[in-house]
């Protein structure tokens, strides 16, 4: 039986399925588990209304399985690391999307410069 591999995105027999490498003891790993990580991802979520921009830009609402995504890589630029600028909230497939790099760096600038079309919204 084929199953779609959440490590690359493809389509693998499921014995054949690729593993996931985790890295327990990088600068980034512990970077995620800090509360000045903790914090402002919720401030990243609270600015982008809870919802994931990319789908906000083709007027769809969605809310369940959000994270917030460092545009520019942590292990590229660990500077950037809390900079709002460089962050966004993404649903997990178009977190996925972004990581491999099918959406691109310019893409996501684009759509954190556009003012907030949410404002008014009630959710």
């Amino acid at each position: 039986m084929y199953r779609s591999c959440s490590v690359c995105g493809r389509i693998h027999p499921e014995d054949k399925m690729c593993k996931k490498v985790y890295k327990k003891n990088t600068k980034e790993s512990q970077f995620r588990n800090t509360n000045a990580w903790i914090k402002k991802r919720n401030q990243i979520k609270k600015r982008d209304k809870y919802l994931c921009q990319l789908c906000l830009k083709d007027n769809i609402y969605t809310y369940d399985n959000l994270q917030v995504h460092h545009i520019i890589p942590i292990a590229k630029d660990y500077d950037r690391r809390l900079d709002s600028d460089n962050l966004i909230t993404l649903c997990r497939m178009h977190h996925k999307q972004a990581e491999r790099g099918l959406i691109t760096e310019e893409e996501l600038y684009k759509i954190i410069e556009v003012p907030r079309r949410v404002g008014r919204l009630k959710i």
